[in-house]
């Protein structure tokens, strides 16, 4: 009886002294048990355990700050990019808003250069105008370019006489020096049509000046006007940039249809 005392005494000693280290780590146990003999039976145990969670609460802190940063990145250039489309989107908003009644420079051209509404007129005379005074200049771009031409063909012509007139004909044949002669003759003739050619190409060009003369681009403050008396909103800086890009195909199609030979 004494023996199987002290044996339980000193298994829970052991289960006390063990329960500080074990429960520092989260975790703990201790059984003991002993068996006597003897027609006697004896059982002891002792349990100890614990569980720390900060560790694992921290790692799971910690994670979901992570997540949540790359989250609000995320988010950050979303709403970045949505702002910039929102922006762009917004001004187009906004000028569509100023047009007003000036949408209708988008239709075709002849349905507001054949309209009879006087709304229309100072467009109608702006179209008009801007397509005179380009095709005026077109003209003149032309005639230069022809000057041009043709006074690099009479430069060649001269040099190609200056060269047979300094042929040396020592020793020719009769056939030879007729032959000479002939090329000579002919270079001659062909400088002599080129200095035609020029002196009509210069009248051209003079010609194509008085009608660039005549026939002035029309002005952003004509455009201006025209566009006031049309729309029936206030017309600023952007609505007018935005008509002189819309017209500009309108009065190549205009240039092209009143072009003349």
């Amino acid at each position: 009886m004494t023996l199987r005392k002290t044996l339980l005494a000193s298994l829970a000693i052991l289960a006390l002294a063990a329960a500080p280290a074990l429960a520092g780590n989260g975790h703990g146990g201790g059984n003991g048990g002993s068996h006597g003999g003897n027609g006697g039976n004896g059982n002891g145990g002792g349990n100890a355990g614990g569980n720390g969670n900060s560790g694992a609460t921290h790692g799971k802190s910690a994670s979901a700050a992570g997540h949540n940063k790359s989250t609000d990145d995320s988010a950050s250039d979303d709403s970045s990019t949505d702002d910039t489309t929102t922006a762009s989107t917004g001004k187009e908003k906004n000028l569509h808003a100023k047009l007003g009644r000036l949408n209708s420079l988008q239709r075709n051209i002849n349905a507001y250069m054949n309209s009879k509404s006087k709304k229309f007129a100072g467009i109608q005379a702006y179209v008009t105008q801007a397509a005179a005074a380009q095709n005026a200049q077109a003209k003149l771009d032309a005639a230069n370019a022809q000057l041009t031409a043709d006074q690099g063909k009479l430069a060649d012509l001269t040099q190609q006489l200056a060269d047979l007139n300094a042929t040396d004909t020592t020793g020719f044949t009769p056939e030879q020096q007729a032959a000479l002669d002939a090329q000579i003759a002919d270079v001659q003739s062909q400088i002599d049509a080129q200095n035609a050619a020029i002196t009509a190409d210069t009248q051209a060009v003079t010609d194509a000046e008085a009608a660039v003369a005549a026939n002035p681009a029309p002005t952003d403050a004509s455009l201006d006007a025209a566009l006031t008396d049309m729309a029936n909103k206030p017309v600023d800086a952007d609505v007018t940039a935005w008509a002189k890009d819309t017209l500009a195909g309108k009065i190549d199609a205009m240039a092209a249809a009143t072009t003349t030979p």
